[in-house]
Order: structure tokens, then sequence, then C-alpha cells
């Protein structure tokens, strides 16, 4: 089993599915760990997404991110060198490092990664991420040269992307490519088995070029209802466990962490709906909404007000409020029930969540209140994400962003006109000239001021037009086991399943 708790503990984990299957190696107390995470990735190859700001367990990219956030050499040697016009960027390889199969990395397999992000025929999330390459070459065995349009200051920070063994994904469709669910990396974690809805089972990697990690492994279990997540948890299930801020107490032989993050959670307003597309009634429900009310009750101090998706910790940062507005004046008249109606309309309007996360559950039910007061109906709605993906396009939804990275990342997609519409990147349709030109500008051109005068310039015009009200950063909650060792906390990012998350170092954890 995975740890010699007791036998209650040990029938537990039987009945739960977390018993370590044959093949893991775990036959010592104490030496696998078992987390558990809401989210579960669609693939588990880089290519398609996985992973790609690094910490996936299971590949490594050319650079690693280390406990401030800065970024280190991984497969790279070194940190890649940029040319002094920006546009090139040189990568030496580390020598000795293999892939889970035994074979040798080489260039041909950086080479092929990205190439497969850029080739049209991938469905990879992440190609507009690297619009600005135009080659990538392996002038030899250990050396990778890439080619830029143009100088782009977070290009290193792209590094970060898994590298596949090219000879398992050459000449396959690598949308459906079984690698995508078995993969094979050079990380410090091989994968052992993946069974979806239920959990994922990593081995350690005794060859990893970063030394044997200091457990046997790791098992992830994926449990989507936060209510099952913190019942498991109180029943001894996990070592490491993420809970919404309110599940998340101390019990016997457990700590809770508060990880600090650029995570935000928000109201995305649809601007095609006679409500939400009315500048108007998005100012107002900006300036309604009750921010630190919802830190204090709803998060219980975990967290702080949001206005705008660049946090507070970003060197590009702006402050920013709501915008004023005069309801009645926009046309907007308070009815006998105070509901406002224009021309017939009722100011009223659908907010979907996901009905397993309380969290967005409880934001969602104080948005509702709050605009109430302002005269705006909001009918919270509860739906699995097979039902709400159809309709983000019209109905409002409580969403989650946001990276500690630069600003670049997400904004450019999520505020993007040419990406309106296009699944979770701009579902409400948003556009503004004024802001993909300054999205644009902040990565075109690497002169730090420069960026920051762009970046202002987009964190003001969002503030004015509100296609989203923005409410909460979060603290990530975490709830650990006291006698688990090696736990260090770093600034999260709004994705931080599998990868990123508290256990980004778990190589590192022992047991006291």
């Amino acid at each position: 089993m995975l740890r010699l708790l007791g036998t209650v503990a040990v029938t537990l984990l039987a009945l739960t599915a977390c018993s370590v299957p044959a093949g893991t190696g775990s036959t010592s107390a104490g030496r696998t760990f078992v987390v558990a995470t809401s989210g579960e990735p669609d693939t588990l190859n880089p290519i398609l997404g996985y992973g790609s700001d690094g910490a996936s367990l299971i590949f490594d990219g050319l650079v690693a991110r280390d406990a401030g956030n800065t970024l280190v050499p991984a497969l790279a040697a070194e940190l890649p060198a940029v040319s002094a016009d920006g546009r090139t960027v040189t990568a030496k390889l580390r020598t000795g490092a293999t892939f889970h199969d035994g074979s040798p990395l080489t260039a041909a397999d950086v080479v092929f990664t990205y190439s497969a992000v850029l080739d049209s025929a991938v469905d990879s999330t992440l190609r507009s991420d690297l619009d600005m390459l135009t080659a990538v070459t392996a002038p030899d065995t250990s050396t990778v040269v890439f080619t830029l349009k143009y100088a782009y200051a977070p290009f290193l920070q792209r590094l970060t992307l898994g590298i596949v063994p090219a000879a398992a994904l050459r000449d396959q469709d690598v949308n459906r490519a079984a690698f995508n669910q078995a993969p094979i990396g050079t990380g410090p974690y091989r994968v052992t088995s993946w069974t979806p809805g239920d959990r994922l089972v990593l081995a350690a990697n005794e060859s990893w070029w970063g030394g044997r990690p200091a457990n046997s492994g790791v098992i992830v279990a994926f449990v989507a209802d936060d209510n099952v997540r913190a019942q498991r948890a109180r029943a001894g299930e996990f070592d490491a466990v993420e809970l919404a801020p309110r599940l998340a107490t101390a019990f016997p032989g457990f700590s809770v962490h508060k990880v600090p993050t650029a995570d935000y959670r928000g109201v995305m307003l649809p601007m095609n709906h006679p409500v939400t597309g009315d500048a108007a009634i998005r100012r107002a429900l900006d300036a309604a909404v009750d921010r630190q009310a919802m830190v204090t009750g709803v998060l219980g101090g975990a967290g702080d007000p949001a206005y705008g998706p660049v946090p507070p910790t970003s060197p590009f940062h702006v402050t920013t409020g709501p915008a004023p507005v005069d309801l009645d004046a926009a046309g907007w008249i308070a009815g006998t029930d105070g509901i406002r109606v224009r021309n017939g309309q009722r100011a009223e309007f659908a907010l979907m969540y996901p009905a397993t996360d309380s969290l967005r559950k409880e934001l969602a039910l104080a948005v509702t209140a709050d605009a109430r007061k302002a005269g705006i109906e909001v009918r919270p709605e509860g739906l699995t994400w097979e039902a709400i993906e159809p309709r983000m396009g019209q109905d409002a939804l409580i969403m989650g962003w946001g990276t500690p990275y630069d600003p670049d990342f997400l904004s450019y997609k999520l505020f993007g006109s040419r990406f309106a519409g296009q699944g979770f990147f701009n579902p409400g349709g948003y556009r503004s000239a004024v802001v993909d030109r300054a999205l644009q500008a902040g990565r075109d051109d690497a002169d730090p001021e420069k960026r920051k005068a762009a970046y202002a310039t987009f964190q003001r015009q969002l503030a004015t037009d509100a296609p989203w009200v923005f409410l909460t950063y979060l603290q990530h909650t975490y709830v650990v086991r006291d006698d688990v060792a090696g736990v260090t906390p770093r600034v999260e990012a709004h994705e931080h399943d599998v990868a990123n998350s508290l256990w980004w170092n778990i190589h590192t954890w022992t047991r006291r």
C-alpha cells in the first residue's frame, strides 16, 4: 500500500482506489506521496498545452523556475543567450540528459517540439504564444537556435515548455497519438498509469539528470467536487490537497498552507448580450461589487481585491478602479420592483459557474446580492462545464485566470480581438482597438519602459470598458500532512493542478 497508516487508513485507501498499482516500485512506508487536486488535464502532451509553464513533474523545459520564479537552466546547460538585436536565441543542451525510455536528449527533440507547436495541423493552444518564431534549427546535436520575427522580451520564459522525444511522435497525428495519455519525458517522474477522472500514477525517474528524486513516486488524485475532496482529506487519504479557503481548516496531523498567487476570479460579461453588452451596465456592476467583503467573507481573508488582470506584485501593474456611471442618464430606469429597465429590456442576466466549485458559487451569490443594490438582477446557475461552454458567448460566467510571470501571458489571448469567441480565450467577444494596439506593443518591443507604458494603457482601457468585473486575487490554500518535509511555496498562477502546484518540487519531499 501507499503508506502504512494502520488498518483504517489502508481500508480507506483501498476503497477509494488510491493504493499503488503493481509496478510503481513503492515498497517502503512513506516513500510515495498522494496529492489531490480539482483540475485534471485533457492531455499529458506539452505540445498540446500540458504544463507549458514548467513544473510538470513528467517533462523538463530548456529552462525552469526556482522557488522565487526566477528562470534557471534545466535541459539547457545555462540560460540561453540572446543576441544584441533580441532576434536570435541560442541554447546549449546539458550533457547526459535522457528520456524515460533511455534514449538521449538531442537538439533534434527540441526542434521537433517547437516545430510541432507551430504546425497548423496540430491542435496546439500554444501556437499564438510562439507566433514571434520564424525558425527553430539545430546546427549540431547539442545546440538549438531560435530565430524571432521581432525582439520579444519574455521569450526565455516561453522556454519552460516540456521537450518531447521526436522519435515517439514523428510521422504520427500528434492530436490523437497514444503518447498524449502515456508520454515519455525527461522529468523527475515517469508515467505509470493515468485513469481519467480518478488518478495519475507517477514513479521516480531513477536516471533523472537532476538527481534521483527523494521519494519513490507520486499519485495525483483528481477529485472535482470541493466537499468530497475535503471529506477524503479528513479521512487521511492524501498527503497534500488543495481546498477552497472555507474548507481548508487544520485537523489533527495536518497544517494549512496559504500560498500567494496571481490567480484572479471575475465575472466575464459577453458583449452580444442585450444587457451585459451595454457598457453602462458593466460599469455599474463593476462599481457595485464589494470586493473587500468577498475577501473577508467568501475567502476567509485568503486573498485580495482585484481590479484587473495584472497583479499588484507585477512591475507592470497600475492602479485602476471602477469607471463612474449614471444608469439613469444611460436610460436604465428603476422599475417598481427595483430592477432597472430600458426600452422594455429588464437589467437581468444569467451568471454561470461550475457547480462543483464551491468558491465560484459563493462569489456568484455575492455578486448577485451586490448587483441587486444597483438595480441589476443576476440569476446564478451552477452547471457542468459541458453545459457552460456552449453558452459562454451569450451568458456571463465566473471565470479564473492569472499569471505571476509576464503580462503578455494570458492577457494577449484573453482580451485580444483576434481571439474573440475562441473557447476560453475571450469567450465574451470583447474587441478594442486600443487594447489590441497596447497588447501588441507590449510583445513587439523589448524596451522595459515602453512595455510598461503599453501595459498601463491596456489596464486603463480595460477598466473603462469593463468586459470583466474582476473580483478577487486568491491565496491557494492547501492542507498538508505534518510529517512531510520539503514543502516550499512559491507564487502560483491560475493553472496549478498536476503542474505548478504546491508540489512543484515534490521530487525533494521526504517524510520526517
